[in-house]
């Protein structure tokens, strides 16, 4: 039967994939992106899903042990009264709503919700402070903003005209706050009002750049609800699933993983909130919750490791990493323990994932794989830009029209161009290609790095840095970190009558946990003079290579404990 609406055209899509979920040549043969005019994935996939069905959507289990489980059709309820509650708020389609929440009910009953409004999310991680808040608000043009009780503090000085919610009020809520627990006094129909285009803006992350502030980058309604069926076919995701993905919420991992590919399966999102990494404490709540299929970035497979694995029985059948390249002895520790083969893949904020090692192909050390059905992916030469080179730049040919990539930057329409100019999306990876196809990666084109699964902009770093009277100039590479893969490690030249030592390297760690985000503090400084080439750019490449060990003198470093 040929599918007749966005629902049927969405299913088809995804049940391609879920027949072809262990042969990759077929899926790539037979699978197309579902490309209809209108499209709300709330309300036309969903909300089709969950009427009615009574297995759990969202389990969660707190670190003291108590915990809560929603229905498919309890989070359509629930989902519907928030809806009709921020419709009375004042939330309109269009409408810019931070959402800053962490891994509670909350957060997927508002997405839901505003997705249902046509409002567009722009997702925060919990842990950016009021100087990058002031930001969003003011470049993303915030009509109203998400957050817990206990942030609601960081927004005192952030102005703009936005209205303020805030989750989990115990009381009344601050003065100017509303209290987001009323929303369960509202009703229960919800009415569209509107159709959704397909291609409406429904989500804005900010992402990092190397020589600017976050890039704002736009997705649609297709591009990350569509586009991540190729993110449910790279974990293996099919019906019944209970998946644990372990990312932070406002990342884009998130959304990929704890969101969209999960329930395009049909599967039950299953979430462990801690304060601190318990290896053993996380095992035995995936016992207990029955995972099949487990997500995590490299960093917390080289602390899971360091347990005994032996510890669970019930294995998932499932195991992805993604974020960075995944050591070796890693995926043989877990082959070895676990019976089963930790599967990279690559992707971007940009995109959905792009390359991947998928269930039932062959896998090869270190290559992330292939590209993953609905993407074409080209190497271009870094030098001629030509396609079709054994190593270069990551691209996706832009001739194919992949559904899961971005819009584009936002407002930027320089940056854009720049990004898909002669045909192709450029990724600024680089990685290279054997004779069967399989990718590898090799590393980053820009000055970006990964500390922890959070990428950071050295740019950003270092202007916090030039505030303090101390800094003349400073340099922001990644420190290898055997834990963290990389800490932030700034050379700082230092301002007359500011001499080097501890004191003054003391003074720009304190300077900086008051105004960064913890992952993004600088853990390490050098005093020294920087490497520029004659027209004066500062020689990152020098200073990695400084900072690996690779090349010069050694200096003296100071550490923030």
């Amino acid at each position: 039967m040929i599918p007749s609406t966005p629902t049927e055209e969405f299913r088809a899509a995804r049940d391609t994939l879920l027949r072809h979920r262990t042969d990759y040549e077929a899926a790539r043969a037979a699978f197309s992106w579902p490309r209809p005019e209108h499209f709300n994935w709330a309300l036309d996939w969903f909300d089709r899903i969950a009427e009615g069905n009574d297995r759990t959507a969202l389990h969660i289990v707190e670190e003291d042990g108590t915990e809560c489980r929603v229905t498919f059709d309890g989070m359509r309820t629930r989902s519907d009264q928030v809806a009709n509650w921020l419709r009375d708020k004042g939330v309109a389609p269009g409408d810019r709503v931070v959402v800053m929440l962490g891994n509670q009910v909350e957060l997927w009953e508002t997405l839901l919700a505003a997705m249902k409004l046509r409002a567009v999310v722009i997702p925060a991680t919990p842990q950016l402070g009021p100087r990058d808040l002031a930001d969003r608000i003011a470049r993303g043009r915030a009509r109203h903003v998400v957050v817990r009780a206990a942030d609601t503090g960081k927004f005192t000085d952030v102005d703009g005209d936005y209205t303020r919610i805030a989750v989990g009020c115990a009381g009344e809520p601050p003065a100017g706050w509303l209290a987001y627990e009323e929303s369960r006094q509202a009703g229960t129909a919800f009415d569209p009002q509107g159709v959704t285009r397909a291609d409406d803006t429904l989500l804005l992350y900010f992402t990092s750049g190397t020589t600017a502030l976050p890039k704002l980058v736009e997705h649609t309604h297709v591009s990350y609800p569509v586009g991540h069926l190729a993110t449910m076919y790279w974990i293996g995701l099919r019906p019944g699933d209970v998946h644990l993905n372990i990312s932070s919420p406002g990342w884009a991992k998130h959304a990929w993983s704890n969101f969209f590919a999960p329930w395009n399966a049909e599967a039950t999102i299953f979430i462990h909130n801690y304060t601190r990494f318990d290896a053993a404490r996380l095992m035995t709540e995936m016992e207990r919750a029955r995972v099949t299929s487990f997500c995590a970035p490299p960093t917390v497979w080289r602390m899971l490791i360091q347990a005994d694995l032996s510890r669970l029985s019930a294995v998932p059948r499932e195991v992805v990493a993604a974020g960075e390249p995944l050591n070796p002895e890693v995926i043989e520790h877990v082959r070895r323990v676990w019976g089963v083969t930790i599967r990279d893949g690559f992707g971007q904020t940009e995109t959905a994932v792009q390359v991947a090692n998928t269930p039932g192909q062959a896998l090869k050390p270190g290559s992330m794989g292939r590209p993953t059905p609905g993407f074409d992916v080209t190497l271009l030469d870094p030098v001629t830009g030509e396609p079709g080179v054994d190593e270069g730049e990551i691209c996706l040919d832009l001739s194919a029209a992949p559904v899961g990539l971005m819009r584009g930057y936002h407002g930027d329409e320089e940056r854009t161009a720049q990004a898909m100019a002669g045909g192709y999306y450029r990724t600024g990876d680089i990685g290279s290609r054997d004779a069967d196809g399989y990718l590898t990666y090799v590393g980053r084109s820009d000055d970006v790095f990964k500390a922890s699964d959070y990428k950071i902009s050295p740019f950003e770093v270092e202007s916090v840095l030039l505030e303090h009277e101390a800094v003349a100039e400073a340099a922001v590479v990644p420190s290898p970190d055997p834990v963290r893969l990389a800490v932030p490690k700034a050379y700082v030249v230092l301002a007359d009558g500011h001499p080097a030592g501890e004191e003054t390297a003391r003074a720009l760690f304190a300077h900086c946990r008051e105004r960064l985000a913890p992952y993004k503090r600088v853990r390490v400084v050098e005093f020294a003079q920087l490497p520029k080439t004659i027209s004066g750019k500062i020689r990152r490449v020098e200073l990695r290579a400084h900072a690996a060990g690779e090349s010069g003198e050694p200096g003296t470093e100071y550490r923030d404990r």
